[in-house]
């Protein structure tokens, strides 16, 4: 038993009222028990919608997962249409109502007819016992199909899920391994880090699968392995990283496991590297407005390397606090090369840091020209050995500007650091 699918009901996923996070947590729980889920269905509270996914799934999938509509109310249909589906009737199950009655009692809330009738179940199928709700999980064995159905609630399904339906699935699904690996990258576009990693059949041997998972603090590279051990996984996965690192290292700042284990953000990758080599670091932002610092002090134990941030969002700041020269604002503008370096010298001088960083520009959604356009941005870092800036443009709205040119700072921080280009 290998292949899954998961069925999630329920009109408010639908018209974007609910995030479907119980999808999420089941691929997860499954993909590390080498379960391969291969589709994923969101319906809504119809007879007729969830009856024919019921019959397409379960035709085509070794293991169904369902969660939704077990509530109380007129709209949780699902249990009706799970009978239904089995040929089978409503049975009152006597565990389940009395851990409903229970429940109920502690919490001082009079038994009423619909909460009992929460401890009909199909006839035949194993009733899961819900200590976090009402609404027990039911599961059908016939042959080599395995047919769950969970509570909707996240906690409820989660707990349930973990308990009673991935013990049953692990047995059955050995024989398979899933392993991933995250490779995080920045400073390096989806397609330029595509191309520069050539030929990706090479690279995986036809014992992986690689996905590019792009945002605006970079590319996510994922390596997906089946194989029959944890050890064989384990072994290609690693092959894979190696491959890749050999052509595209100096863009990777993480690895991390199949799920996270181990994930680390720019941040905590240049705060490693501050602290490793006793360096301290201040930070002197205009457009960012602050988030910079905000990131850095994020990580515990920054109070280690990070002497102060400024932040220098008008001119008269920039010349106070930072020194920076009037003439330079008077000629170049404050979103210049010339200011931006100013910026990073200043504010490493009055703090005495090892390293400092600047950024200048034009966050918009006003405030562009031609010759200066909205996402126009100007990063600086300054160290023993001299000041370098970076010019970048970042025509996103405002929130994202923000998000992106503070990753390139940390990168140039980081690059810096390690005496990359």
């Amino acid at each position: 038993m290998k292949t899954a699918a998961v069925i999630t009901i329920g009109d408010e996923i639908l018209i974007g009222q609910v995030t479907n996070t119980n999808a999420a947590f089941i691929g997860q729980k499954l993909s590390e028990i080498g379960m391969e889920i291969t589709r994923m269905v969101v319906v809504g509270d119809e007879y007729d919608e969830i009856m024919s996914a019921f019959k397409e799934y379960y035709e085509n999938f070794d293991a169904v997962l369902v969660t939704g509509g077990l509530g109380p109310t007129h709209d949780d249909i699902t249990k009706k249409v799970v009978a239904d589906f089995f040929n089978v009737k409503l049975v009152m199950n006597n565990s389940v109502l009395e851990n409903v009655r229970d429940r109920l009692s502690k919490r001082n809330i009079p038994v009423i007819k619909v909460n009992e009738e929460q401890a009909l179940v199909p006839e035949g199928c194993e009733a899961l016992m819900n200590h976090w709700g009402t609404a027990p999980g039911m599961l059908f064995e016939k042959g080599n199909k395995f047919f769950a159905v969970m509570p909707g609630v996240p906690y409820e399904m989660q707990n349930i899920l973990t308990e009673y339906v991935v013990p049953r699935l692990k047995a059955k699904a050995a024989g398979q391994v899933i392993k991933h690996r995250v490779l995080k990258t920045t400073g390096i576009a989806e397609s330029a880090l595509f191309q520069l990693l050539g030929d990706v059949d090479e690279i995986l041997g036809g014992r992986a699968k690689l996905a590019f998972l792009p945002s605006q603090f970079g590319v996510r590279l994922r390596i997906t392995v089946k194989a029959a051990t944890t050890e064989e996984a384990d072994s290609i996965v690693a092959e894979v990283e190696r491959k890749i690192r050999s052509k595209a290292e100096k863009y990777i700042y993480s690895s991390t496991g199949s799920f996270g284990e181990g994930e680390v953000d720019l941040e905590e990758a240049v705060g490693k590297l501050l602290r490793e080599r006793k360096l301290t670091i201040s930070a002197a932002e205009s457009c960012t407005g602050g988030y910079i610092s905000h990131r850095i002090t994020n990580i515990s134990g920054s109070s280690a390397y990070f002497e102060r941030g400024v932040v220098s969002y008008s001119n008269k700041a920039k010349m106070e606090i930072l020194h920076v020269p009037e003439e330079l604002l008077v000629k170049f503008g404050a979103v210049s090369e010339e200011v931006a370096l100013a910026m990073a010298e200043g504010i490493r001088k009055i703090s005495g840091t090892d390293i400092s960083v600047s950024v200048t520009g034009i966050a918009g959604p006003t405030g562009g020209t031609p010759d200066k356009p909205v996402g126009l941005v100007y990063i600086g870092v300054a160290d023993s050995a001299g000041t370098v800036v970076k010019k970048h443009i970042f025509p996103d709205e405002r929130i994202r500007f923000k998000d992106r040119a503070s990753q390139a700072a940390l990168e140039l921080v980081r690059k810096r650091i390690l005496g990359l280009e």
